[in-house]
């Protein structure tokens, strides 16, 4: 049903930079669908705090992978890719174009150039290994890699706890490095892909970010996040926007300092997405608020 006769056109871009009202605009162009690649928008209990699209965009445009899952579903970067894989198959049925929307920069390379198999990890292990590093600190995880998986202390990310949390868990699961399958070969997909990452000036990215937050508290995000407190510990709540407000209920910060910390992290996260697109040179960067950027991510 794939052919280099069809097209994926990606609209990436950090949070609160208007990808989603360019998406739409570009598939009604297309006459197609999207498929979100937001890593949270999945979840049918997170909808206020994952910016999701409106529901008069929802019936505007077909939308893939929006109100999907539950927030109690362990869902993983192969997950995603299968998925979007199906849902662009369905989507070549009907025409020869697709846009794939979202901020999470390891859904969208997953996509375009697939991920490397893994056996699976023992969840025991994983949160054995999780405690073990919220008592003792970094300091730990550093020395654990260092004497448990060398290899990966040579070449990892030995500073992202995250990465440093995978590698030891998985090392300790299957008595191999992470590194043994880690090839770094992209997969060949069968059709064409045009990426599209958009920005804006600085200032005005982060004024929007703050607005943003202001208008999903307007909007009920709190008693959101209340509804979700009783699963707080469940990994897809550990997220911007609901996290700060989980303190603001435990009693570790009154409610504006949790708002001024959403405000803050989310400006940290759209930073780190920055960070992440721009490494890619296939992106074409473009001003999200550029009067013809529809013909001129088509053209």
């Amino acid at each position: 049903m794939t052919s280099k006769n069809n097209t994926v056109y990606i609209i990436a871009g950090p949070t609160a930079v208007g990808k989603t009202s360019v998406a739409i605009a570009l598939a009604k162009h297309l006459g197609t669908d999207i498929i979100s690649a937001d890593s949270r928008q999945c979840y049918k209990e997170m909808t206020i705090g994952t910016a999701k699209p409106t529901k008069e965009e929802l019936a505007a445009v077909h939308h893939y992978f929006i109100d999907s899952h539950s927030v109690t579903e362990h869902l993983t970067t192969a997950n995603f890719e299968q998925l979007a894989l199906q849902y662009l198959e369905q989507i070549f049925q009907k025409t020869n174009t697709a846009v794939v929307c979202g901020g999470t920069g390891l859904y969208i390379k997953a996509l375009c150039e697939g991920i490397d198999e893994m056996p699976d990890i023992d969840e025991h292990i994983k949160e054995q290994v999780q405690a073990a590093y919220e008592a003792e600190g970094i300091e730990w995880l550093q020395q654990a890699i260092k004497e448990e998986d060398p290899d990966y202390y040579e070449t990892g990310e030995v500073h992202n706890p995250v990465r440093m949390l995978r590698a030891l868990t998985f090392k300790r699961s299957t008595g191999k490095s992470i590194k043994t399958y880690q090839t770094g070969k992209k997969k060949e997909r069968p059709f064409n892909i045009i990426k599209v990452a958009l920005e804006l000036p600085r200032e005005v990215l982060y004024d929007r970010i703050n607005q943003r937050v202001d208008i999903m508290m307007e909007q009920g995000l709190l008693e959101e996040a209340q509804a979700l407190y009783p699963q707080k510990h469940l990994k897809n709540l550990q997220t911007v926007g609901y996290q700060e407000l989980f303190e603001y209920m435990d009693g570790n910060c009154t409610l504006e300092e949790a708002v001024d910390k959403i405000k803050q992290h989310s400006r940290n996260y759209a930073k780190r997405q920055l960070t992440w697109f721009r490494k890619d040179k296939e992106y074409k960067w473009l001003r999200a608020d550029e009067r013809d950027i529809i013909d001129n991510i088509v053209n």
